[in-house]
């Protein structure tokens, strides 16, 4: 009996695990076009990603919360190589679901030269299909390289500390 209850339990759980995440979306793949929604960035100015990023090269980069460690190291990555970012032809949108004001400290406190998105509906973050932590709004630390409208690099677990050198080698490469 017991062995019977095991068989049963076993087979439960591989039943569970086999079904399919249906209310979760996949990142955006390699070669599909990037989102055409418009958001808001940390001076509260509405930003038309279709727009933005239909010409040139950008990096659009998630992260979970503004001032946190990681993603302070992230931002200031970024920040302390943005000239050989910009070098390279790629302008930079940070992405979270933190709100105008916190985004606008996080700029002002790490002197970020580039647009951060306050995605408090997380409707970027959705598009992408960046997952989030958890049950929360938090997004998942991923990055996405998109050159004339087109997702051309994504890097599924960005890493803080070497982002902008990822970024500009995926941008030679592509």
């Amino acid at each position: 009996m017991k062995s019977l209850l095991s068989s049963l339990a076993a087979a439960a759980l591989v039943a569970f695990f086999a079904l399919p995440t249906t209310g979760r979306a996949e990142p955006l793949a390699v070669g599909a076009a990037a989102p055409t929604l418009k958001s808001v960035d940390q001076n509260g100015k509405e930003v038309d990603l279709g727009k933005a990023l239909s010409s040139g090269t950008t990096l659009v980069y998630f992260y979970p919360k503004a001032d946190t460690p990681g993603c302070t190291t992230q931002a200031c990555n970024l920040r302390d190589e943005f000239e050989a970012v910009k070098a390279a032809g790629i302008k930079v949108i940070g992405v979270s679901a933190d709100t105008v004001e916190a985004q606008k400290k996080f700029e002002e406190k790490y002197s970020l030269p580039f647009t951060l998105l306050a995605d408090k509906d997380g409707a970027v973050i959705k598009a992408f299909g960046v997952p989030t932590i958890m049950g929360t709004s938090l997004a998942s630390r991923q990055s996405f390289l998109v050159k004339e409208g087109k997702i051309v690099w994504r890097e599924l677990k960005a890493t803080p500390k070497t982002q902008a050198k990822d970024a500009i080698a995926a941008a030679k490469a592509n």
